[in-house]
């Protein structure tokens, strides 16, 4: 069923052409994947599809009554609402039941407005809803649904927003870098979540285990132009070194061909037939064909290393906690030449902490940091370049010097150098806050490098840079002759780059583990599951929630219903005890109350036993 038409569609930004006349459809249950190099428009394109911005011309046809969702870069969330009042301020009516039925759990005193809230709950069949959304909410870790949005770090609000959108149940989901913020765990998750829904899916991602495990399509925007390719990530490279390597045949083939039609152009005489005019026509087009060049400049990554002694940087006993939450505990490594160290761990374990105090600007409460002479730290960190208002690109490099030193003694200008992180002679005179965001990480990185450090420190690096040049700086990194540490929730290129991990467990416990991160996933998943004091505490409802996905559907729904029915019951038990109360009842009256509590107690007796049968089954 076809969902969603892009016709001829052209964004211009003043004399800067993003793309023109450009076209693709969008079907129910396909999971695409749109590629682009940084610049390209792939943001634009986005918004256009989610209303957020409008095409110059062409237009998009989306079928009547279809509902999107758009998980954008950056939350536009309501900073005076709770996570909870977040969630619930959808459209989706399913939402507004499960909200009537929380509100009247708060309140049972009034037996009356709770009732008519679970009999709600019941007709809209609420019951499964309700446990998803809390499933979700629980494995992106927002627990506090009090917490307002105002108190939130940047992380936390994309993860709500990610949670918003996965609940409201769209037709098409449209999503920008879903794994910017998220952990390893939780793009696990969120793989595993989309394989087994039939959720209609268009995505940006950099993150290329992701495209190969979710996407079933990709559109890539190469040159200006669209090309689809029905298949993940491993299909769509080998395909379009195939398509590039057709183009290349037949650019070939038209130069071949030019050369002869421009002798014949040069023989004719001046009067010419209709059928030379065809001819020449032709001649016009094969000329175009053959003057075709792809633009696939490549960034040239080099530096000059400062020299690098023997002594890197040791830790000694080092320990440092905030109040109750330690991030090291008597913590001992000595770095070597050479290495290469991935750190993963879940958000809020101390990785950053770790780098901080690596480099020196964090001190620990116990214990010492020692560093040798000769090292020069390049920290490339998650806030990105701090460009002064109104500067250039230009200028950002030209404060690092008008010429850049290069190994074995040569040098380059700062447009030179700036070409070869492909700004072009025209884009080095934009101001920096007209960069797309994976522009200015290309910026930054430039300044990071050329500042010649023989200790790279890289926290989420391939955040916002696209694949090709994600490649290119792996290839870089692969040949860099100093110690590297990087921070990344990107599992390709934790892969490819590293030989051993420092993962953070919280608590103050960081293991190191002899491999990358697949192995280390491998042996996670070989190993009884560790469960943590803090993990314990949170994970109740989790396991609950988890212990109900063993039974079937029917359990899983008669489970729920007997759990509110139980607490129904012991409310009206009550009431009814209350009335026992009032002096001025008959012998008669107190027999009827009697009764009446009677049957409530056998009833409640009942539920609790077939409860019991129900848990004692997805405990076994």
């Amino acid at each position: 069923m076809n969902y969603l038409n892009v016709e001829n569609i052209s964004k211009s930004y003043g004399e800067l052409e993003l793309f023109s006349n450009i076209s693709f459809s969008i079907h129910k249950n396909q999971k695409i994947a749109f590629v682009a190099k940084n610049g390209s428009g792939k943001t634009s394109i986005l918004n256009i599809l989610s209303g957020k911005d409008a095409t110059d011309s062409g237009q998009v046809v989306i079928r009547k009554g279809l509902r999107l969702a758009f998980l954008d870069q950056e939350p536009n969330l309501d900073s005076k609402l709770t996570i909870e009042e977040t969630i619930f301020a959808s459209d989706l009516p399913i939402l507004k039941v499960i909200e009537t039925y929380e509100k009247a759990l708060q309140n049972p005193e009034d037996t009356e407005t709770y009732q008519l809230a679970f009999e709600d709950m019941d007709r809209h069949n609420a019951w499964e809803f309700e446990t998803q959304f809390q499933q979700i909410l629980s494995q992106l870790k927002l627990n506090d649904l009090k917490a307002k949005i105002s108190s939130l770090s940047g992380g936390q609000k994309k993860r709500l927003s990610l949670a918003q959108a996965l609940i409201s149940k769209p037709d098409i989901l449209i999503l920008d870098e879903p794994t910017n913020h998220l952990d390893l765990e939780m793009i696990e998750w969120l793989e595993d979540y989309f394989a087994k829904t039939q959720q209609t899916l268009f995505m940006v991602t950099h993150d290329r285990y992701f495209l190969e495990r979710v996407c079933n399509e990709i559109i890539e925007l190469d040159h200006g132009k669209m090309f689809t390719y029905k298949g993940n990530y491993s299909y769509y490279l080998e395909k379009k070194e195939d398509r590039i390597a057709n183009e290349l045949t037949e650019v070939g083939k038209a130069k071949q061909l030019f050369k002869k039609e421009l002798d014949w152009m040069r023989r004719q005489p001046k009067a010419r037939t209709t059928k030379s005019k065809s001819r020449i026509d032709d001649f016009f087009e094969i000329k175009k064909k053959a003057h075709q060049r792809r633009k696939d400049h490549v960034i040239q990554l080099e530096i000059s290393m400062e020299r690098l002694g023997s002594k890197i940087v040791e830790f000694h006993n080092v320990s440092k906690a905030f109040k109750d939450k330690v991030i090291l505990n008597g913590f001992d490594y000595t770095f070597k030449k050479g290495e290469r160290i991935g750190i993963i761990g879940k958000n809020g374990t101390g990785k950053s902490t770790f780098l901080n105090m690596l480099t020196q600007s964090m001190q620990p409460d116990g214990g010492k940091i020692v560093v040798g002479e000769t090292v020069k730290f390049g920290y490339y960190t998650q806030g990105g370049i701090k460009a002064k208002p109104n500067q250039k690109v230009i200028d950002v490099v030209r404060d690092y010097g008008d010429y850049i030193p290069l190994a074995k003694g040569r040098q380059i200008s700062a447009q030179q150098l700036l070409e070869r992180f492909l700004f072009d002679r025209k884009k080095q005179y934009d101001f920096v806050e007209k960069l797309s965001g994976g522009e200015q990480k290309r910026l930054y990185l430039c300044t990071v490098l050329i500042q010649n450090p023989n200790v790279l420190i890289l926290d989420e690096p391939t955040n916002d840079l696209d694949i090709v040049t994600l490649n290119v700086l792996e290839s870089f990194l692969l040949d860099f002759p100093g110690c590297l540490l990087v921070v990344s929730h990107d599992r390709y290129f934790m892969d490819k780059i590293v030989d051993h991990l420092f993962v953070f467990q919280g608590e103050g416990i960081v293991d190191d583990f002899p491999g990358n991160y697949s192995d280390y996933r491998t042996y996670e998943n070989s190993q009884p599951k560790q469960v943590s004091k803090s993990e314990k505490t949170e994970n109740i409802e989790v396991t609950k929630q988890n212990q109900a996905n063993k039974l079937s559907y029917n359990e899983q729904k008669e489970y729920k219903n007997l759990e509110s029915k139980i607490r129904s019951l012991e409310l009206d038990k009550k009431a009814l005890e209350a009335k026992f109360l009032n002096p001025d009842l008959s012998q008669d009256d107190i027999a009827k109350l009697s009764e009446d509590l009677q049957v409530i107690i056998v009833t409640i007796e009942e539920k609790e036993m077939r409860w019991f049968e129900l848990a004692e089954k997805f405990e076994g």
